[in-house]
């Protein structure tokens, strides 16, 4: 992504160049543009806005979902099994896949406005001084070279130069990730962190306090905010799920298309007929096809959507949900997740570092008599509600950001004192006494180093600190003026923090119990970050600041990732660095975050995360939105995905094993009897019966070992299972053969008939065996699962003594082939019992 917007060089931010190089590179002065100008420019370099974010048309996006390799294979099957006259069979798999895709639209469809969401996140209007006065102009017109004023409430328009200030902050919250209100005011800054810039405006920011009038640098698509919209407009690379999904659809085909291929070849080599050969190879081809995949996927995302909605999480993105649940790395903002984003009051001291509620009641009393509305001030009043109760103001002196302090004149019963509260280094500044109990002593410079060092001490532990100072009045109250801010008694320290939530440790025990670890990326200090993280048991100790960041390259970045779980002072494109950099080492990201400045890493990663009171930018560029903003809502979802992602897996274990045991036993007996093992038609129905026996899968139980790490596809697991339970079920088909040709010497149909029930009676009933690592009877499944699976076997075992059973061309077995084909059953059952956790493995 673009980096902080520059105005000369791409290599200097535009915040530490002075302002006379900022005038000549956007040609313009402190009195703006004439129209004629701003006209021209907007003309060329274009309005004020983002890119916009490129959507595909619904037919496009449909039909895009139907190149899948899958999704190719099913309609291959579909119109196979039209061509060989199943009609009903390949009407169910079209409609399994229309179904499917459809769901998918309708759920991901909801996603799909970023760009208003965009627009709504920043300033409709703007006031520029135009032909020497100022005018109300759309946002999209301030063009570089306006000099545009904000006042409180006001949403800035662009990433702008300061120029003139009065008491003005900005709550850069939604870009910096900090959570007070920063200072705004001319004059040069060193620093090339756009949290640090404090003589820079930039868009999308909101007017705390004051006025400012600043010159703009930078519009739309270069401004920060603009970088990261841009992102938000990119193309996203396939989810994992995605990936995983189509691997295996190109396992399966490749599969398939061998299979066939070399039966087909044999029986023309042994001078079958060419017709009945290809069908059965087609047949074939299409028995390893699990039909049902994208139905039992949809059907389970789905219901984990219900359910994760249930857990307070709306799903955007329904394969989002395995995402979640193969997380291995979540990273997070600091703010509104491991802590509330509100402000409070830490602790008070007095001169001497000890602690005082005094000092919190005269700070609150001066912050209720003045007026003041700061963040902190908020804090001073929930703390001390009645510090101000009996006190009338005589006389204020307003908070000024140049003397970085305020004052008022507090009088109750006939006596006066003059509070004065301010930035520690400017109270100090105006105080030669200190307070000790009742006395005043002088405050030397042992007493200032002192105080500096307790100071130091608390800006080390991440806290904000405000200083209170007093001094008695005997003067007029009309008298009051800066120049009486002299001689005061140092009161002491306010301390200010955002305090970690109640509930985040215990959420993060639980991630770490599951598997998941926590990186915090944050745009704050680093010293605060670091402070958050200890109180909330995350190892502190190491910290990379965005900094030092950018002297690593992308390699090196890889390399330290592994070691550092907490990032301070990261801009939008560094924190797209660090989930790609995890991603470059094999992990799995999740990210959650709620600002502007978190939208590009909510986009990159593999599941993107957001809460419900977040900026729209960041809603729309995540896959889920937490209804509330606590990590204890993660570690449920993350059990939900991966519930989900348990029973698809069984599906794909059970389908994949199970038909190609089948299709082996096929093309094997194909070799060696002289008619074909079953009719076509016939390995369709199988098929179709099998599938149909597992749609109840999407709301089975699921062993509390999938649920405690992290659970990812891994096709040499699926490969490896298929070539243990898939031969295992041959050996027993095997036998199955011999039993039928040389026990009972049954002729071509009542042999296909006998196989065809023990074959779908072995595939049916080892579902109860394989859904669970443990013993079946200890992880009971669910009764939809149940009745799915019984009723499908009931199908199976009546259809040969039905009349629809001669229409397939099956006949009656006997009673000892029926016994036989039971015993053969068990025996398999037993040994799949047996083997299924080496089939299994660690997968």
């Amino acid at each position: 992504m673009d980096h902080p917007p520059r105005a000369t060089k791409a290599s200097v931010p535009f915040w530490t160049q002075p302002p006379d190089a900022i005038f000549a590179a956007v040609s313009s002065g402190a009195q703006g543009l004439t129209g004629s100008e701003a006209a021209a420019r907007l003309a060329s370099i274009g309005p004020n806005t983002d890119r916009p974010v490129r959507r595909l048309s619904p037919v496009i996006a449909i039909g895009q979902r139907f190149l899948e390799p899958l999704i190719l294979l099913l309609l291959f099957a579909a119109g196979v099994s039209a061509g060989m006259g199943d009609v009903a069979s390949a009407c169910i798999i079209a409609a399994i896949i229309i179904g499917s895709i459809a769901l998918d639209a309708i759920q991901e469809g909801r996603a799909a406005r970023a760009a208003e969401a965009l627009r709504q996140s920043v300033a409709l209007s703007a006031e520029v001084r135009r032909d020497g006065k100022f005018v109300s102009i759309p946002t999209a017109g301030v063009v570089p070279g306006d000099v545009f004023r904000v006042r409180t409430g006001d949403v800035i328009p662009a990433d702008a130069l300061v120029l003139e200030v009065a008491s003005f902050t900005a709550n850069e919250a939604a870009l910096t990730g900090e959570p007070y209100p920063v200072e705004k005011r001319p004059g040069p800054i060193l620093s090339r962190s756009p949290a640090d810039a404090a003589n820079a405006l930039f868009r999308g920011a909101i007017a705390q306090t004051g006025e400012a009038t600043a010159l703009a640098v930078a519009t739309g698509r270069k401004t920060l905010f603009g970088a990261v919209a841009s992102v938000l407009a990119e193309d996203t690379a396939p989810s994992p799920f995605q990936r995983d999904l189509r691997a295996l659809g190109l396992v399966v085909a490749r599969a398939a298309g061998v299979l066939s291929v070399a039966v087909l070849a044999v029986n023309l080599l042994f001078g079958r007929p060419l017709i009945e050969s290809l069908m059965f190879a087609v047949a074939l081809a299409v028995g390893l096809t699990p039909e049902l995949l994208p139905m039992i996927t949809t059907v389970t995302l789905s219901r984990g959507a219900v359910r994760m909605a249930r857990r307070r999480v709306i799903v955007k993105r329904l394969t989002a949900i395995h995402d979640l649940g193969a997380m291995t790395v979540l990273c997070t903002d600091k703010t509104g997740t491991l802590t509330s984003a509100e402000i409070v009051l830490a602790g008070s001291l007095n001169a001497n570092g000890e602690d005082d509620p005094h000092i919190a009641t005269l700070a609150g009393r001066c912050a209720e008599l003045a007026g003041d509305r700061g963040a902190m001030d908020g804090a001073l009043a929930t703390a001390a509600p009645r510090a101000a109760e009996g006190w009338t103001a005589q006389g204020r002196i307003g908070f000024n950001y140049e003397r970085r302090r305020g004052s008022v004149l507090a009088a109750q019963a006939g006596a006066c004192v003059l509070i004065c509260k301010g930035a520690p280094e400017a109270i100090l500044a105006v105080c030669d006494r200190r307070r000790a109990g009742t006395d005043a002593p002088v405050l030397d410079d042992a007493a200032r180093d002192a105080i500096t060092a307790r100071l130091n001490g608390l800006a080390a532990q991440g806290l904000r600190a405000i200083a209170v100072a007093t001094k008695p009045w005997a003067t007029p109250a009309n008298a009051l003026a800066p120049e009486d801010e002299a001689d005061l008694i140092f009161e002491g320290f306010c301390t200010f923090a955002d305090p970690p939530k109640e509930s985040a440790a215990a959420a993060l025990k639980r991630l770490a119990a599951a598997g998941v670890r926590v990186n915090v990326l944050s745009g704050d200090d680093p010293l605060v970050v670091a402070r958050i993280a200890g109180l909330v048991g995350l190892n502190a100790d190491a910290v990379l600041a965005g900094p030092e960041l950018e002297m690593l390259s992308d390699e090196a970045l890889a390399a330290r990732v592994q070691g550092v779980a907490l990032y301070g002072r990261l801009t939008p494109d560094q924190k797209v660095r660090v989930v790609r950099a995890l991603q470059a080492r094999g992990e799995t990201v999740g990210f959650l975050g709620d600002g502007v400045n978190d939208a590009p890493g909510i986009r990159t990663a593999d599941v993107g995360l957001s809460v419900d009171g977040a900026t729209g930018v960041a809603r729309a560029a995540a896959d889920m939105i937490l209804l509330a903003p606590d990590l204890n809502v993660v570690a449920d979802g993350v059990a939900e995905g991966r519930r989900t992602f348990a029973n698809i897996l069984k599906y794909v274990r059970m389908g994949s094993s199970s038909n190609f045991g089948n299709m082996l036993s096929m093309a094997m007996a194909s070799l060696f009897l002289p008619f074909l093992p079953l009719l076509a038609t016939q390995i369709l129905l199988n098929n179709l019966l099998y599938d149909l026996s597992e749609i109840g899968i999407p709301f089975d139980t699921v062993d509390p070992s999938d649920l405690g790490r992290p659970q990812r596809w891994s096709m040499r697991g699926i490969v490896r299972y298929a070539g243990i339970m898939g031969p295992l079920s041959s050996v027993f088909d095997g036998i199955t053969f011999v039993v039928l040709l040389h026990g009972f010497h049954v002729a071509a149909p009542e042999f296909r008939t006998a196989w065809f029930e023990e074959s779908i009676a072995t595939q049916i009933l080892v579902v109860f065996l394989i859904r669970t690592r443990g013993l079946p009877w200890r992880t009971p499944p669910d009764p939809w699962l149940l009745v799915s699976a019984l009723c499908a076997l009931g199908v199976a075992l009546v259809l040969p003594f039905t009349i629809a059973g001669r229409w397939l061309a099956f006949a009656v077995p006997g009673a000892g082939v029926l016994l036989a084909m039971g015993g053969i059953t068990a025996g398999y059952l037993v040994a799949a019992q047996l083997v299924k956790g080496m089939a299994a493995g660690k997968n």
